[in-house]
Order: C-alpha cells, then structure tokens, then sequence
C-alpha cells in the first residue's frame, strides 16, 4: 500500500514530502490513519544519522495519535474508527524473558522499531508517524482517554512514558524528592508526572527564564544550575534526578544534589559521551547512575490512564507537515515549548 509520507533520504538533505510502502495488514495487524504526530529530539539525530544507524529513505515519527482504519482477522483489542496511540515500538520478539515479563522495550532479538527498523514479515525498512497511515501489531497499539486533547496527547507516547518508566521502576511516591534536569520536552513531562505522584520537584536548569514556567508545570523548586550558590545549597537533597539533557555535560555537580542511597537516571541520549564522572561521591554514598529506556505497553498504556485521570498532557505547538525542517532548526535552539506536533490532516502532500 502506497501512502503519503515525509522522508529523508540522505543525512544532508532536508525532508520531502513522497511516497512510501507500507506492509500489507496481516492478521494481528491494525492499521491507523495518523492524525497526529510528535517531533521528538530522536527524529532529527535519525533523520540526519547523528547516532550512525540510519537507513535510507527513512520516515520518522513514533508519537502516533490516529484512528483505526483497518483490522486483521486476529484482532480483537480494538474496532474500526477507534481513537489509538503508537508509540517507539511495533513488534518484538514476544519471546524472550522481556517480552514475556511485558518489558518489551528490553526484548532480547531487538524489538522493531516504528521507524528505522526491519519489518519481520517483508525485511523492509519500517516507517514511522509523519505519514498518513502506521500499521503495528494489536500488542503494540494502546487506547488514548476520551477526555484528553488528541493533539496534546501524541508526546505522551514517548516523552511523556519515557520519564513515566523510571518514575514507576525506581517507585517514586509521594513525598520523595525528585530532581529533573532539563525542561524540554522529556523535562516538561518529567515535572508534571512526578508532581501528580506527589513528589516533591525541583528543577535544574541552565535559563533562570524558564523558572516561572517550570513553577506552572508542578515544581516546587527551580535551581539554576549554571550558579554555584544555588547548587551548593541543594548538596544531599534528592532521592532521585531525571537527567533529561540529550546533549553531553558533567554529571558531577547532580551527583552532589543527592542523599544516600540516591539515583541519578540519564533518559536524554546525547550524541555524543557525557565526561566520566567522579567516582568518589558514589563510593562514599552509595548512589548510582542508571538509565532506562522508554517504556513498555503496559506501562505506556498505564501512563495514559493516569494522565486520563489526572488531565495531564504535553504543551505543543502545532505545525504542518511542510514546515517540519523549520521546526527542527528552532528544537535545536530550544525554541519550543515543549513539544512540536504535526497536524497530518492539514500537512499538504
């Protein structure tokens, strides 16, 4: 099936708009017509081969709200015309200990990618959510809460369980102490999750401007970490930091902003090392640092229940497919707040 779609196809070349293949529906297949799209800081480094793994031609996007226009025969999860999300992922291997345990994300084989990946029934380059239409197996397909903006809902898929995972796995609570580092758009989700759990957030950023936002979005502190005095003052205060920076800096000065026992998880992936930290912090206090990978199904499927319930989305800005180059130069100054999306209803093919 030929479907409209934006697409790179060299790392110097901006996107254009074109066609592309997509799959015939197999029996646990559902296809969806996209009506929106997150533009995730993973789109641009695939879609230029920063991270050396591109394949070309490539259509990105793994932020997919849409309705289902299609079912296989095997599917029972979900109706035609149905509100749906799709997120990083669109099959694995289902096998393995992690996918048996629902932790797909972790999948022994790989799990396939929703875009960039290889479709196990054609061998193909899978495509992902600046398109018209995604087809993902029914596991990998989640419903979206009747009660949320849709267009505000697609960052959900994967900013928003990107930091929900971690808050789940190291079970923060109400009452603890929580650190994000970064208020873009892994940030801007991190502070408003941790904050309906009942954590208590402070915010680390480099823009003292971006204070009086971070204060909206649910934190209860802003530290501005380019002043010394403001970073001396939170020393052994943390339980935990979200370091959502996908850019490399020194993890040293975070480290000393944690209590005993605390963790520092890195869910921003720079595109190149962070410096090797001081080893002796962790020594002397038992911290550690760790990263996690976006999220599973139940877990995604888990984070837009309790945003449902709680009326928590991204904060975009919408744009059409055609001025996605545009977007990307203003992400890479900052200049969002926090999360672009694209409107594939009015994206002009």
């Amino acid at each position: 099936m030929k479907i409209n779609a934006l697409i790179a196809t060299h790392a110097d070349q901006p996107l254009r708009a074109g066609q592309a293949d997509i799959r015939d529906l197999q029996a646990d297949d559902v296809r969806i017509e996209i009506l929106y799209c997150g533009v995730c800081h993973s789109d641009l480094h695939m879609a230029r081969n920063e991270w050396g793994v591109s394949r070309y031609p490539l259509v990105p996007g793994h932020e997919i709200v849409g309705r289902v226009a299609a079912i296989g025969d095997n599917v029972t999860k979900f109706t035609v015309g149905q509100t749906v999300g799709v997120g990083v992922m669109v099959d694995s291997c289902g096998g393995c200990h992690f996918c048996q345990q629902q932790e797909e994300q972790y999948c022994e084989a790989g799990f396939t990618p929703t875009y960039n990946g290889t479709d196990k029934y054609t061998g193909q380059t899978t495509f992902g959510g600046y398109a018209q239409y995604v087809i993902a197996d029914q596991h990998f397909v989640v419903t979206v809460p009747d009660n949320l903006a849709l267009n505000a809902v697609a960052p959900l898929l994967c900013a928003g369980v990107t930091v929900w995972s971690p808050l789940q796995h190291f079970k923060v609570k109400a009452g603890d102490r929580v650190g994000v580092v970064g208020l873009g758009g892994l940030g801007h989700m991190a502070v408003k999750l941790a904050s309906a759990l009942g954590a208590e957030v402070t915010l680390f950023t480099t823009s003292p401007s971006k204070g009086e936002d971070a204060l909206r979005l649910g934190a209860k502190n802003v530290v501005v970490s380019r002043d010394a005095a403001q970073m001396a003052a939170s020393q052994a205060s943390l339980d935990i930091i979200l370091d959502c920076v996908a850019a490399p800096h020194d993890l040293d000065p975070y480290l000393n902003t944690l209590k005993t026992n605390g963790q520092l998880v890195l869910v921003g992936i720079p595109d190149q090392p962070h410096p090797s930290p001081n080893v002796t912090p962790m020594v002397f206090r038992r911290l550690s640092i760790s990263g996690t990978s976006i999220g599973s199904i139940q877990e995604t499927q888990q984070m837009l229940d309790f945003c449902g319930q709680h009326n928590i989305t991204a904060d975009v800005e919408m744009i059409t497919g055609d001025t996605i180059e545009t977007a990307f130069e203003r992400m890479l100054k900052g200049d969002v707040k926090y999360r672009f999306v694209i409107d594939m209803q009015k994206t002009r093919w």
